[in-house]
């Protein structure tokens, strides 16, 4: 049933409670609402700072949302460096994440800075780069690119870790080149036209990968071929990967000698792989022993190898949050550091495959 009077709580009117009960008041300046009259006769009204206060909400708004797009170089920010996944749930549901909200929000770009974590962000950023590329929204993509120009940066600076970055400027220039294969073919979020920028970005980097002089340092301390024999075979056996063992044995004949070594690539070849993978892929050299040189850069080209890293991210059984562990994250568990397990970068890429 529609209300025809009018209502006494609308704006308007002023009442006045009296014994025999609210009553309008006829008092004109008790009136709640000013008349239009006065704005137009008001003299102190200044449309020019109306105009600029407007002017400056919108730039403020505009500010936020470049910032929100990272239209800048600065990263996605978020308060928290931790994030919740939970398998099961959706959008619909509390708790759905996707990999480019866990990508921005634990803080890449400031731990490629960290030498423990440095590593690990290359390996996951390459793991994004062969498969999990289309998966990011265009912000995450955005703070990708970002995150690899830092990386690249502190490469051409500290002049270490350069055939790394160039396997994962590879990597993605190779996974760039299927994804645009045409026009209309491309998957990739934003213009195509962008994309075809960006692969042009990689490919400067790379040439200045390749330009990349490293200078003998001016100091003639110790070095590594003054120690003795045992010490330098105790540092070779330190590597993890047979590449740098490789490269150390062409510094110097007696680091030749040594990089030779059966018996290192023996303990290389069981660090990374198990017995069965082994027995797969025996080579026997021409005196009929193992050569386990060969047998390792065989078994690396058809099974991952091993990986070991300084420091990875945490993931919280309990409260099923992922984290770093210096950052830490407000667990509700009786024993916190018994539910944390160590979570790899294929394990990173696995949690977001609902």
């Amino acid at each position: 049933m529609p209300f025809l009077g009018q209502d006494w709580r609308s704006p308007g009117q002023s009442w006045i409670k009296t014994d025999n009960g609210w009553k309008r008041s006829n008092d004109e300046t008790n009136n709640n609402v000013t008349p239009l009259n006065s704005f137009c006769d008001e003299e102190d009204f200044n449309k020019e700072n109306l105009l600029k206060s407007v002017g400056c909400d919108m730039m403020t708004k505009k500010r936020k949302k470049d910032l929100l797009n990272n239209n800048t170089k600065i990263q996605y920010f978020h308060q928290e460096t931790w994030i919740s996944v939970h398998k099961g749930s959706t959008k619909e549901r509390h708790g759905y994440c996707t990999l480019g909200e866990a990508f921005n929000r634990l803080d890449f770009s400031s731990a490629i800075l960290d030498t423990r974590r440095f590593h690990y962000v290359v390996r996951l950023l390459e793991l994004i780069a062969k498969s999990q590329l289309t998966s990011l929204s265009g912000i995450a993509q955005k703070n990708y690119m970002n995150i690899l120009e830092k990386v690249v940066q502190k490469v051409l600076e500290d002049q270490q870790d350069i055939r790394l970055i160039k396997e994962l400027l590879n990597s993605l220039y190779t996974t760039l080149c299927a994804l645009v294969n045409g026009v209309g073919k491309c998957v990739l979020v934003g213009n195509i036209n962008t994309w075809v920028y960006r692969m042009e970005v990689i490919m400067h980097w790379q040439q200045q990968l390749n330009n990349i002089r490293i200078i003998r340092p001016l100091n003639t301390g110790l070095t590594l071929t003054d120690l003795p024999m045992c010490l330098q075979l105790n540092i070779m056996e330190r590597l993890a990967d047979g590449r740098d063992i490789v490269s150390l044995g062409q510094v110097s004949p007696n680091l030749q000698v040594l990089s030779e070594d059966r018996l290192l690539w023996k303990r290389l070849c069981r660090y990374h792989f198990t017995e069965r993978q082994i027995r797969k892929r025996l080579i026997l050299s021409e005196k009929g022993h193992l050569d386990w040189k060969k047998m390792y850069f065989k078994l690396s080209r058809c099974y991952p190898r091993k990986e070991q890293y300084g420091d990875t991210l945490q993931f919280c059984r309990h409260c099923h949050i992922l984290f770093w562990k210096d950052t830490n994250h407000p667990c509700t568990s009786n024993d916190p550091e018994g539910s944390y397990t160590a979570v790899s970068p294929l394990d990173f890429i696995s949690l977001f495959k609902f």
